[in-house]
C-alpha cells in the first residue's frame, strides 16, 4: 500500500494502492449521511466501491491524513466522456479544500487522457456546491438541480388526470427498451438536461442510460411494478414513460419521467406519475423522491402540484472544451 510514511503528512493515494478496509470508516459514515439526509440506502453503492477497490479496478484517490484515509473520490470513463462517480470526506475533516484536492486529481487525470473530451458529475454530498471554487473553472459549467420528495399518504387521493382515458398504460417491459431510448432522445432534443447528461442527445446514449437504470444500483434498485409506459391507443406508439426504483425499504425514487414532444402538456406525465406513486404506496413505501433541473420550470411546477417539495439543492458540473 502506498500510504505516506509520515504520520502527519497529507497525500493523495491511488485507490488501486489501498485495501477496501482502508475505506470502511468513510463508507460507513457516508451510508449514514445518505440515510439521514436523503432517506437513501447507500449500502449497494458502497459495496460496489469496496468490490472494485479490492479488485484494484477503480480509478481515483483516497485522501490520506495522519496515517489514515479521510476521504475518497472515484471516476470512470466511457467512450469520450469521464464521470466523477462520488466524493466523500469525513465530517471531522470536511472542507472545500479537502474536497477540491480530490476533485482536482480526478478532473486532471481525465483531462490528461487522450480520449476524454467531456467530464460530467452530479455530487449529492458536495458542500456549498454553487459558490465554491472548483478545479479548472475555465472549462466548467454549473447547473442547479433540485432533490424533491413527498410523502405517499395522499398519493391514492390524486385524481385521474385529463389523459387518463386517452392513453394506454402498460407495465415496463425490456422489450420496449429500444422504443424508450428513441423516446428519451426525442424528448430531450434541445433540452437543458441534454447539456447536463449527453446520453440524452442520442439513441445509443439513451439506450445506455436506460440500461444503467434497470441493471445498476446508482439510482436505487429498479422497481418494475411502479414503472409504466404510455401508448397512443390509435397506433400503439410510445408517448411517455416513468421509471421507478427503491432506494430504501420504504422509500421510492422516480428515476425518469419523459413525454414525447408532440404529446407534452397533455397530462401524460401527470398520469404516469400518479400511477407510479400509487404503485409505490401499494408496495409499502411512505416517501418518494426525484431530481429535476431547476431551470425545467414546467416539470418543477408539475411536481409541486403533485405534492413534491424541494428538499436539497445540488449542482450538475460539466467540464468541456479542454
Amino acid at each position: 500500500m502506498a500510504a505516506p510514511s509520515d504520520a502527519h503528512s497529507r497525500a493523495l493515494v491511488p485507490l488501486r494502492d489501498i485495501r477496501p478496509s482502508d475505506l470502511d470508516v468513510i463508507l460507513e459514515e457516508e451510508e449514514q449521511a445518505w440515510r439521514h439526509e436523503l432517506d437513501w440506502n447507500f449500502r449497494p453503492s458502497a459495496d460496489l466501491v469496496r468490490r472494485f477497490v479490492g479488485m484494484r479496478a477503480l480509478n481515483g484517490h483516497a485522501l490520506w491524513l495522519n496515517g489514515r484515509a479521510i476521504g475518497y473520490c472515484y471516476h470512470v470513463s466511457e467512450d469520450r466522456k469521464g464521470l466523477i462517480g462520488d466524493i466523500y470526506v469525513l465530517r471531522e475533516f470536511a472542507s472545500p479544500h479537502h474536497e477540491n484536492l480530490l476533485l482536482a486529481a480526478a478532473v486532471s487525470s481525465m483531462m490528461e487522457s487522450p480520449f476524454v473530451r467531456r467530464i460530467e458529475s452530479q455530487l449529492m454530498m458536495l458542500r456549498d456546491p454553487f459558490r465554491r471554487e472548483l478545479p479548472h473553472p475555465e472549462f466548467l459549467r454549473r447547473h442547479a438541480r433540485n432533490f424533491m420528495r413527498t410523502g405517499l399518504a395522499a398519493a391514492r387521493r390524486l385524481p385521474p388526470g385529463k389523459a387518463a382515458h386517452r392513453i394506454l398504460l402498460e407495465p415496463w417491459s425490456e422489450a420496449r427498451e429500444e422504443d424508450a431510448a428513441r423516446l428519451i432522445a426525442a424528448a430531450y432534443e434541445g433540452h437543458i438536461d441534454g447539456e447536463i447528461n449527453d446520453q440524452y442527445k442520442s439513441v445509443p446514449g439513451a439506450r445506455r442510460f436506460v440500461t444503467n437504470i434497470v441493471q445498476y444500483p446508482g439510482c436505487g434498485a429498479f422497481f418494475q411494478p411502479a414503472s409504466f409506459l404510455a401508448l397512443d391507443p390509435r397506433d400503439g406508439i410510445l408517448t411517455g414513460l416513468c421509471l421507478s426504483s427503491l432506494v430504501a425499504d420504504n422509500v421510492g425514487h422516480l428515476t425518469q419521467v419523459c413525454v414525447a414532444p408532440q404529446a407534452q402538456a397533455t397530462g401524460i406525465g401527470y398520469e404516469l406519475m400518479r400511477r407510479a406513486l400509487a404503485a409505490l404506496a401499494d408496495h409499502g413505501c411512505d416517501r418518494v423522491s426525484l431530481t429535476v433541473t431547476a431551470a425545467n420550470l414546467n416539470a418543477v411546477t408539475l411536481y409541486e402540484r403533485m405534492g413534491f417539495h424541494i428538499h436539497r439543492l445540488f449542482a450538475a458540473y460539466v467540464w468541456e472544451a479542454f
